[in-house]
């Protein structure tokens, strides 16, 4: 049964809201946490980088599923930007997913079934305080709070990036996500489609992940964050072949 973890159906979603956080690393510290296959998205030819992505899903289902079989879930997921090249000679750009949670045992179970990303299933509080949003979880021992403002927010101090159209590349989810099996040499692709993509610059109060600080990454910076709200999304039936 292992050939339903390959995403063998497209999957659709609407997307309440997408916060994502990008932390900037200098390439070598990230070069071991990919497989060999993949080469890092780098800026400058000195950062490479690592996204926590929070994403409230409503109605996420197989695409074109009646819309009662759709669920709500909250999805976390701890991507590092790459490329790939593909055997028709094309570079693709997308993310390698290093681990995933959600909030539902249901979104646990199906996951596994249905993709490689290893969901575990935390809790997660969310509050607003006047004009500071939280998301935090006791289990997983994480906490972000990001201030809605008004005002004009400046790039996260210590960026590697001057303005937000250069910050704005490194804004996820990207195009592919991609999956390796070492074993078999395979790389598994799977393209999501979205329309009307505006992320808009976040401005974050404060930041704790247990799990980014497990990674012990040296120089690690906080480079931008971003939301997007009430975008349709859908995942394509994914595609296998042999690396190189």
């Amino acid at each position: 049964m292992n050939f339903l973890k390959n995403h063998p159906f497209a999957v659709e979603a609407f997307f309440e809201s997408s916060l994502v956080m990008t932390f900037a690393v200098p390439k070598e510290k990230l070069q071991n946490f990919i497989p060999k296959c993949l080469e890092l998205d780098t800026f400058q030819d000195k950062w490479a980088f690592l996204a926590i992505a929070m994403v409230q899903t409503k109605g996420l289902k197989p695409k074109g599923f009646p819309k009662f079989m759709g669920n709500d879930f909250f999805l976390i997921g701890y991507r590092i930007f790459v490329r790939y090249t593909n055997n028709a000679g094309k570079r693709l750009r997308g993310l390698y997913i290093i681990k995933s949670q959600t909030d539902k045992k249901k979104m646990e179970l199906f996951g596994n079934i249905f993709t490689h990303y290893n969901y575990t299933t935390t809790d997660i509080t969310k509050t607003t305080n006047g004009n500071l949003r939280t998301i935090k979880s006791e289990q997983s021992k994480f906490q972000i709070s990001v201030e809605q403002t008004n005002n004009e927010i400046k790039i996260p101090e210590n960026s590697p990036f001057t303005d937000w159209k250069d910050a704005r590349k490194f804004a996820g989810p990207l195009p592919h996500t991609f999956t390796v099996n070492k074993k078999d040499k395979t790389i598994l692709t799977i393209l999501g489609v979205r329309q009307n993509w505006k992320p808009e610059p976040v401005k974050v109060e404060s930041y704790h992940f247990d799990f980014l600080n497990s990674l012990k990454l040296q120089n690690i910076v906080l480079a931008n964050a971003f939301e997007i709200k009430n975008i349709p999304y859908h995942w394509e039936k994914g595609k296998i072949e042999k690396w190189k």
